[in-house]
């Protein structure tokens, strides 16, 4: 999957979810320096109305809201075509990039109108196949929460977009719980995915407390991981409990780095210093007290101690009974060329 020009294919792409952390424009901004500073990839919005988004019988029943109206809640919430374009400038300014959620139809025109480059489906259109078919066939990347459906459910969203040609997309795992126990957050479906869908990018939209089950994700394979970001996660909201600080986002991208750096070829061989240390710190046979030419080798003559340059320990019950050609001091290193004439 390529984004902006960058191909996600060693590296993990970090996706800050910064929409509902912020009450002012001001508050918006500071949220997207703090994503720069954390080194994440991206900073998303969440695009939508109250009106087309859900009816005013809808209700979350959920820890971190309680029992609300949902409509009630997301008309609060909701961003204006000006502020999307101010945090959308303010975001290409700072070279980070920057897309949203769209929840209906009518949201996908003002995200054009943003230029937005990406396309992130919630878990909530994750079976809203009709709204996915119409982001599709934009052609452009394209990222699919799958949280509350099955993985049958999976396999209808791949063929829905894959149907409108557009094959740069990707899917996320995840659970729609705020916060997500560690219990339920079944990282396992990662491999799942991996497996069910060997040429499609896996990722991970993350709503546990902390940082570990993303890193998890990524060492099981999960090329983007999606957090939400707030400056305090004591702030009002629903989203803040779950949300990573600056400090937490980069705690959780650095350890990424290193993983990403250490993971190495696969291949078993000693490298770097190690070629060095192969023979001074491992092993060989060495003669354990002197010994006169054409003397015969016994056991008493022989000893396993650092370094590893002569002949290799599992060759001492070859040479009992082998014939010495020269004088040879005790903690001589013993070589073929010092057997036999």
């Amino acid at each position: 999957m390529i984004i902006n020009q960058k191909e996600i294919k060693d590296k993990a792409y970090v996706i800050a979810e910064i929409a509902g952390n912020f009450e002012t424009l001001e508050e918006a901004k500071k949220l997207v320096d703090g994503a720069i500073y954390a080194g994440a990839d991206a900073v998303k919005l969440q695009t939508y109305r109250a009106d087309t988004l859900a009816s005013k019988k809808a209700k979350y029943e959920m820890e971190n809201t309680g029992n609300v109206s949902q409509y009630d809640l997301f008309k609060e919430g909701e961003l204006s075509e000006d502020d999307h374009f101010e945090i959308y400038k303010y975001a290409n300014e700072k070279n980070i990039d920057i897309f949203s959620t769209p929840s209906h139809v009518d949201d996908i025109e003002l995200l054009e109108r943003l230029r937005t480059s990406v396309y992130k489906i919630g878990s909530d259109d994750a079976y809203n196949l009709p709204l996915i078919e119409e982001v599709a066939k934009l052609q452009k990347p394209i990222m699919v929460a799958t949280g509350m459906r099955t993985i049958y459910e999976v396999d209808e969203i791949i063929d829905t977009i894959m149907k409108t040609g557009n094959k740069n997309f990707m899917i996320f795992h995840a659970i729609t719980s705020y916060p997500t126990t560690y219990e339920l957050a079944n990282l396992n479906v990662i491999k799942t995915m991996l497996d069910r869908y060997p040429n499609i990018i896996i990722g991970y939209s993350d709503h546990t407390i902390g940082w570990q089950c993303s890193y998890a994700a990524r060492v099981m394979g999960a090329m983007v991981i999606e957090r939400h970001f707030t400056l305090d996660r004591n702030a009002d909201g629903p989203d803040h409990i779950l949300s990573s600080t600056p400090e937490e986002l980069k705690t959780l991208i650095d350890a990424i780095k290193i993983y990403e750096r250490a993971q190495g070829d696969g291949i078993k061989m000693p490298v770097g210093q190690e070629l060095i240390n192969r023979k001074n710190n491992a092993k060989s046979i060495v003669i354990d007290k002197d010994i006169k030419k054409h003397e015969i080798l016994s056991k008493d003559h022989l000893s396993i101690k650092r370094p590893g340059y002569g002949i290799e320990p599992k060759k001492i019950y070859d040479l009992i009974g082998k014939q010495v050609n020269k004088d040879l001091e005790k903690d001589s290193i013993l070589s073929w060329d010092d057997i036999g004439e």
